[in-house]
C-alpha cells in the first residue's frame, strides 16, 4: 500500500504523536503561529542564555531569573 497518502484533520491531530519525524500537515498545521516565535527566539538568544533557561527549569520559582522578554 505504498503511495497512499494518509489525510490528517488539523482540528483533531495529536502533533506530539503524529509529527515525531516532522510536521505532516505542512501549511495546514494548526501550530504555525508558534514557528515564527520559535525561530525568532533561536535567532536572538545566545546558547549560553538557552542553557541558563534550561538549568533554571529545575530551580524553585523564587530563584529563577526574569523570563525572557518577547
Amino acid at each position: 500500500m505504498s503511495g497512499m497518502a494518509i489525510e490528517y484533520d488539523p482540528a483533531t491531530i495529536n502533533c506530539k504523536e503524529t509529527c515525531i519525524n516532522g510536521c505532516v500537515l505542512g501549511d495546514h498545521c494548526p501550530n504555525l503561529q508558534h514557528l515564527a516565535t520559535t525561530r525568532k527566539f533561536m535567532a536572538e538568544t545566545s546558547i549560553e542564555r538557552m542553557l541558563q533557561i534550561a538549568a533554571e527549569r529545575f530551580l524553585p520559582p523564587e530563584e529563577r531569573s526574569q523570563p525572557p522578554q518577547s
